[in-house]
């Protein structure tokens, strides 16, 4: 057991909470290179910390009233049932090739977050989502999208659900972040629920894990009203990069194997 892995884990939470994502992009790359587990171990694992944690911070949020419980609707149970199925295909790819996979997904998710400056203009504080039949279904469709890449290799998706919930349900910048953790906690649970019997779990670093996790989405969630979510999330965005492509090296096998 890593004890570094674990106070490692008060970064997860701190991501998660001043973010509304990054939790899993943080997650499995510690619990993999820290921690020493095997790929699919960290990312089984990763769902059940991000879940946890998320759940913790959607509290807070909740008190404050910047959860759209009705968004959350839409877009959570096509999310949880694909992620569910992600988790049961990843049976058909090797470690190698999800820890590959998710370095892709990291660096679509810093792209996203370099252009996050248009979600921050482009919903108002105190307005309420009106959605049509169309946007419905956009965040729906997303929705599923989001959750078999969260089942199939570990990420909670924030970084492209929070842009979807200001951009397609209108949402404010706040109330996208405090959605999103509690989508991230439905779906990663039933993607972990996907993985057992698939693999083995530390009950105890889990344990361990999560709480600190839990700690430090506490500290995220209360500061986050004093830092500008642009400067955050493009430096955040920078870090995904790093850290995608420190994973593509360690994994350049498969890219090699596969003719990228």
């Amino acid at each position: 057991m890593s004890l570094l892995a674990i106070a490692f884990g008060f970064l997860v939470g701190v991501s998660l909470g001043l973010l509304g994502g990054g939790g899993s992009t943080l997650a499995v790359p510690i619990l993999v290179y820290v921690a020493g587990y095997e790929p699919k171990q960290a990312i089984a694992m990763s769902l059940a910390i991000v879940g946890v944690t998320a759940l913790f911070g959607t509290m807070t949020h909740a008190t404050h009233g910047r959860v759209s419980w009705k968004v959350a609707g839409i877009f959570a149970p096509l999310a949880m049932v694909g992620t569910f199925a992600g988790a049961r295909l990843s049976v058909y790819f090797s470690g190698s090739a999800q820890l590959t996979l998710f370095a892709l997904v990291m660096l679509v998710g810093a792209g996203l977050m370099f252009r996050g400056r248009r979600a921050d203009a482009s919903a108002d504080e105190n307005q309420r989502p009106k959605l049509s039949a169309g946007k419905s279904a956009a965040i729906a469709a997303e929705g599923l999208v989001v959750g078999v890449l969260t089942g199939l290799v570990g990420v909670g998706g924030g970084f492209m659900i929070v842009p979807a919930l200001v951009l397609l349900a209108g949402l404010s910048m706040k109330d996208a972040v405090g959605t999103s953790l509690l989508i991230i906690a439905l779906k990663s649970a039933a993607g972990f629920i996907g993985y057992l019997g698939l693999v083995d779990v530390d009950w105890v670093f889990l344990g361990l894990f999560t709480a600190v996790a839990a700690i430090g989405i506490l500290a995220g969630t209360h500061l986050v009203r004093h830092f500008s979510q642009t400067g955050l999330r493009r430096s955040f965005a920078l870090f995904l990069i790093i850290m995608a492509a420190w994973i593509l090296y360690q994994n350049r096998d498969v890219l090699l194997a596969s003719g990228v």
